[in-house]
């Protein structure tokens, strides 16, 4: 493989049982391997499965995971990749409802708000609800509103690490 490795993290937080093997394929298209999914219930969606998987890859792994997902109306997902030295990390975010969401991530997470985004934000100062608002779309906040309760569903769920061989 060329380029710097990364590793992140595929959450799989709600998908429907006829979905769960397509998701499969879609990430063995994206890993080059047939990753092994333990999918269990939901408990805030019942009749939901849920599933997570730890990847290591090169960097860009991240965005081509989360667009072979994309577009699934009744998945819920995100797909996390760490930064490297050379590149910045991410974090994509979809719900049914709202679609997927792309935050730019530093080093331990936490999402980087671009300059562009401030500045539009800041043309609110005088309205501080426009304001609030600016900020939590730049932030993704509706996404992590939605998935929360999918996340805390999942805590203590099994992780299982995926490298590509080759």
């Amino acid at each position: 493989m060329s380029g710097h490795q990364t590793r992140g993290v595929l959450f799989v937080h709600s998908a429907p049982r006829a979905l769960s093997p397509h998701v499969e394929w879609a990430a063995a298209s994206v890993l080059g391997m047939r990753p092994v999914f333990d999918w269990t219930e939901q408990p805030a969606a019942p009749g939901m499965l849920r599933a997570e998987i730890s990847w290591v890859g090169t960097a860009g792994t991240g965005a081509r995971l989360a667009s072979a997902l994309r577009g699934w109306d009744h998945l819920r997902y995100e797909v996390t990749e760490d930064a490297t030295l050379t590149t910045d990390g991410s974090r994509w975010s979809h719900t049914p409802s709202l679609g997927i969401f792309h935050a730019q991530t530093d080093r331990v997470g936490n999402v980087v708000v671009p300059e562009d985004r401030i500045r539009n934000a800041l043309t609110n100062l005088g309205d501080p609800l426009r304001l609030a608002e600016s900020l939590d779309l730049a932030l993704g906040q509706a996404w992590d509103d939605e998935l929360e309760p999918f996340r805390y569903a999942g805590a203590g769920a099994p992780v299982r690490w995926l490298h590509r061989v080759g």
